[in-house]
């Protein structure tokens, strides 16, 4: 049964012979607003870097797998750190118990770095790291592996995510309240702006909102919002914005409506040059042209059938070609039940490389420019984030709109609807509510992560702290704190703190006692 309207409520015409509404120009490919695409040339100059995500149990476990891609055509890392990690603490605390190397790779010290980077050249490889309360930290830790390595900050380039607005709202893995996590986020962009200006000092993330059950409008606006939460604060921190705006990136959600997702990609472009340059001066046309990392949808993968992610990964990441992506990472078929084996994650490389040379998609610049529908949809999506958008202005932004619940339970709202319709049948899902298998079909193999590997790690801790200098340590977290306490970047205190061999924990616990904690506040529909 065809759909009247979209999961964003749009209206769907039967059919598209002309254009509906009222235009919004997009410009020439790599030109102001970038609607078609931030590069003249797009992918006939460059391809869009593959960039597999992955991470699990040991640094030297995780090294493995990165070898691995890199190996067969991938052309960036993508680091994924375990819970303990994303929350600060080392994988011997309580909290990390059951929890080490689960869902990513446990980093607790700078040894644990340098055999997770152990052979990767780090000035000819880009790599991105999927961190936010503690993401300076990390970033520390990388930085301290490439000096010693005698490699200058000014080769290095990469990502670190450091989005930690879009923690509060969609994912939960804060620490600290939103005024010091913003200061943390400032002090990063201000600190690669000057020493690693290749570094993408923050990644600013619609992908998880999307996750937590938004709608394509909702992870537009919001995902914008932010952004420019994070232009305030730099701009309020002093720092000039063409100085560090070039260098924020975004990181958006390849999800199933193939259309939809492409006009999305169009419409964020377009507002996002609009904001920079009329609501912030950003002069620097840098600035203006918005650089985005795409991931297929995690929420969309079914354990059910598995294989049938396959075809649904390929679509969407089509998609997020079609829309202009500068970087990219298809899912495992089977990462609805475990973290990806080596074959399906060369599977999914497979799809986007079998996209890059086979399929010519690439050879054209902008190949969906003149879709009628394509174009509404484009239209439609940058009125309606506008309009949210200024919803959120009204409020006084995305720090105000998340501290008062309101995003949260906008989110909650979408998630509800699309589950609802899922149940009844109206969203159809192959495979799980319809066309369903009577019986399972044979299992598959799956990741595992061995016991062992939690173990190992905490014997690694102990003996790290049994051989390192611990007054030179104490005395590098007192530096951390007297910098937390003041006004001083906290860059260069983290680090000399983890060159010295303190580890994550230690410094996130120095933190902790000077910024406190943020606990969350209920949320009632």
């Amino acid at each position: 049964m065809a759909r009247d309207v979209n999961a964003s409520g749009i209206p769907i015409e039967p059919v598209y012979d002309e254009f509906e509404g009222a235009a919004h120009e997009l410009g020439e490919p790599g030109s102001f607003p970038y609607g078609r695409g931030i590069r003249k040339d797009m992918y006939r100059g460059r391809l869009w870097t593959m960039r597999q995500y992955a991470g699990f149990a040991t640094a030297a476990e995780s090294n493995a797998r990165y070898r691995y891609l890199l190996e067969r055509g991938q052309t960036g890392l993508s680091v994924a750190f375990d819970l303990p990690t994303q929350l600060g603490y080392d994988s011997d605390a309580p909290q990390a118990r059951g929890e080490v190397g689960k869902v990513g790779v446990a980093i607790d010290s700078i040894a644990d770095m340098e055999a997770l980077l152990d052979g990767v050249p780090l000035d000819r490889v880009t790599v991105s790291m999927t961190i936010n309360a503690p993401a300076a930290i990390l970033l520390a830790f990388y930085l301290a592996v490439a000096r010693r390595r005698g490699i200058p900050f000014s080769k290095l380039g990469g990502t670190v995510q450091n989005d930690v607005l879009k923690e509060y709202v969609a994912r939960g893995t804060y620490i600290y309240p939103p005024t010091p996590s913003m200061r943390l986020v400032t002090d990063v962009m201000a600190y690669c702006a000057r020493e690693v200006p290749l570094w993408n000092a923050i990644s600013v993330s619609g992908y998880h909102i999307r996750e937590a059950g938004s709608t394509a409008v909702e992870e537009i606006a919001f995902t914008l919002a932010n952004g420019k939460a994070y232009l305030q604060a730099a701009r309020e921190a002093g720092i000039v914005l063409d100085d560090v705006a070039p260098r924020i990136s975004f990181f958006w959600n390849a999800h199933n409506d193939f259309f939809e997702e492409i006009a999305k990609f169009r419409a964020a472009r377009y507002l996002w040059a609009r904001i920079t340059r009329d609501e912030f001066g950003c002069r620097d046309p840098r600035s203006q042209a918005l650089r985005f990392h795409a991931q297929t949808g995690g929420s969309t993968l079914t354990a059910q059938e598995p294989e049938n992610n396959v075809v649904r990964v390929a679509l969407q990441a089509l998609a997020a070609v079609l829309g202009g992506t500068q970087s990219l990472h298809t899912n495992g078929k089977d990462e609805a039940l475990a973290l990806p084996t080596a074959d399906s994650a060369r599977v999914a490389l497979r799809t986007q490389q079998i996209i890059a040379y086979e399929s010519g998609v690439a050879d054209v610049v902008d190949p969906m420019a003149g879709s009628y529908y394509l174009e509404t949809l484009t239209n439609e999506l940058i009125e309606r984030a506008t309009g949210l958008i200024g919803e959120v202005d009204a409020m006084g932004g995305s720090v105000a709109a998340i501290e008062t619940g309101w995003m949260q339970g906008r989110i909650a709202d979408s998630a509800y609807a699309a589950q609802q319709a899922i149940e009844r049948g109206e969203q159809v899902v192959v495979g799980v509510n319809r066309f369903a298998e009577a019986e399972a079909g044979a299992p598959i193999a799956l990741q595992h992560v061995d016991e062992s590997a939690e173990r190992e790690q905490v014997e690694g801790l102990a003996a790290l702290r049994a051989s390192r200098d611990s007054a030179s340590v104490a005395a590098t977290l007192e530096a951390v704190r007297a910098a937390a306490a003041g006004t001083q970047n906290l860059m260069p205190p983290f680090v000399e703190a983890v060159d010295a061999g303190a580890t994550l924990g230690e410094i996130c616990n120095v933190l902790r006692d000077v910024f406190g904690t943020y606990r969350a506040k209920e949320v009632v529909a």
